[in-house]
């Protein structure tokens, strides 16, 4: 694709420019400061009335939905009318976004703001990205006082062949965790699991000991479910000591499954499942299944994805089981009695801005403008809290969401899941919490990432990875389901793990390797 030719800087910083011109004139004479600043306040005037007689920028923005229904307008009106936009959304469901993502690409037809979904669609873009298909952002965001003040090192996980083409959407490097139930746990006299072997005897006891006290052997000790990234496995994998993704021995960058505290990992599994401490088939078991089955009362540990997840699962579980007590924990030790804990890169999706919709660089500095805007705490904290005094009131300086949960997902989780940035740069509201485990988790997130462990990969390119990685990662996924189940052992593991090494796997080491070392 041929590049297209950049326009001149906007007229609103040109005037700007002038102002400044201006006021530093100020400063040669006594009697200059009353003339120039008249001209700077009409030169300000002037351009506040331009701003407000400028014509809405229009912008399509296509973005997955987490919701069932798509949200009505109510926070988009307001939307536009902060930051003079006319905006179209186009939501499509989570579950088949992907394959509208991939359709859209491959007809021509994404809109001029385009979110991925996570981070595996955003690898399976870099092709596509590398190949100039996108604009490449970085060298204008210094032009933008809120865009600039994203985290530079989170930018850089971001980044294709070193050059930044995409906003991230930020998260807690380390929110993962364990949600139980506490009154179980006090019930039995256990404390939380100070090591994986109290983890194990704490699973084994809420399956063995009735802590629901109704004389029927019918609770679980862990409920997992069938991901082994956001689910169990990746979190007490780590407290196992796995590297995050990919570690150096030998002097190299090696995969996680090489290492034998992977193998561990597996083994602690296998064990709780050969126990009956968990549930039997949590590899075809579905979050939502999983979630059913702590909140019906049935399940006393659910581990990792996030600790404040346990807002919603306390909210459901009391319905069912009215006195229940559950709390957080993080700080569980592996074997050899250190803690760590997995880091993501700081980001949970990406937007792109492709060239085929945004016609040249004053379009798209344009629309950089929009999430300029969108970066200030009040339209942060619109998109991301809803409206004032209806989806949420501000306690001590933090908001505190209504009562009305439904009304909260069907009108605000739709442009919740966009926000630009986190509240240290985009300055929205933090979250005011009345139930102590969830206060406990926000307490340990930060704990976490104090033992936390990157992925040395994450700002990384393979090629091959990027063409076979997600294909070739179902390799090791199902050699993992089929060691914790039993069906194979650890040389059918690793004779799987020589499967994926063929394929591939030895090309994605050897591209990681060679850019790790420059």
């Amino acid at each position: 694709m041929k590049k297209k030719s950049f326009s001149i800087l906007l007229t609103a910083l040109l005037t700007f420019s002038v102002m400044l011109t201006a006021c530093s004139g100020g400063n040669k004479g006594a009697s200059a400061p009353a003339e120039t600043g008249g001209n700077a306040s009409k030169a300000g005037t002037e351009a506040q009335a331009e701003a407000k007689t400028e014509a809405p920028t229009e912008i399509k923005i296509m973005l997955p939905l987490n919701t069932s229904e798509t949200p009505p307008d109510t926070i988009k009106n307001e939307l536009e009318k902060l930051t003079n936009t006319k905006l179209t959304y186009q939501f499509f469901p989570a579950d088949t976004y992907e394959e509208k993502l991939n359709s859209s690409f491959a007809t021509g037809s994404l809109p001029q703001v385009t979110y991925l979904k996570n981070q595996t669609t955003f690898i399976q873009m870099k092709d596509p990205i590398k190949d100039g298909q996108f604009w490449e952002i970085g060298p204008y965001l210094s032009e933008f006082p809120n865009l600039s003040k994203l985290k530079p090192e989170i930018l850089n996980n971001t980044k294709v062949e070193g050059k930044l083409y995409s906003l991230y959407i930020g998260r807690p490097l380390a929110r993962q965790g364990i949600i139980y139930r506490k009154d179980w746990a006090d019930k039995l006299n256990l404390a939380a699991p100070a090591n994986v072997d109290e983890l194990f005897e704490m699973a084994k006891a809420f399956t063995e000991q009735d802590p629901d006290g109704n004389n029927v052997k019918d609770t679980i000790g862990i409920v997992d479910r069938n991901e082994l990234i956001y689910g169990a496995f990746k979190t007490v994998s780590a407290w196992f000591g796995t590297p995050n993704g990919w570690g150096e021995k030998d002097g190299q960058l090696q995969p996680e499954f090489t290492f034998p505290q992977y193998i561990d990992t597996m083994d602690f599994f296998k064990k709780l499942r050969d126990g009956g401490y968990m549930n039997q088939d949590f590899a075809a078991t579905s979050k939502t299944d999983a979630v059913k089955m702590f909140t019906s009362g049935k399940a006393g540990l659910y581990i990792g994805g996030s600790m404040q997840d346990i807002d919603s699962l306390h909210k459901d579980l009391i319905k069912n089981v009215p006195d229940a007590v559950v709390d957080t924990h993080s700080m569980v030790a592996g074997p050899d009695g250190k803690f760590a804990q997995w880091m993501i890169p700081g980001y949970n999706n990406v937007v792109l801005f492709p060239k085929s919709a945004i016609k040249d660089e004053a379009e798209l500095k344009k629309i950089l403008a929009f999430f300029d805007k969108m970066m200030t705490p009040e339209v942060s904290n619109l998109m991301y809290w809803g409206i004032e005094g209806v989806h949420y009131t501000v306690e001590d300086g933090k908001a505190k969401p209504t009562d009305d949960k439904e009304l909260i997902e069907r009108e605000v989780k739709g442009y919740k899941d966009s926000v630009i940035g986190e509240s240290e740069t985009n300055g929205m509201y933090e979250s005011y919490n009345t139930l102590p485990g969830r206060i406990h988790a926000e307490e340990l997130i930060l704990e976490n990432v104090k033992v936390g462990v990157p992925d040395p990969t994450a700002p990384l390119d393979s090629a091959t990875y990027t063409e076979k990685g997600v294909e070739l990662q179902q390799i090791i996924t199902d050699a993992t389901y089929k060691y914790m189940y039993g069906q194979i052992d650890k040389a059918g593991f690793e004779k799987e793990v020589e499967n994926w090494k063929k394929r591939g796997g030895d090309k994605i080491i050897e591209e990681y390797n060679a850019a790790y070392k420059k």
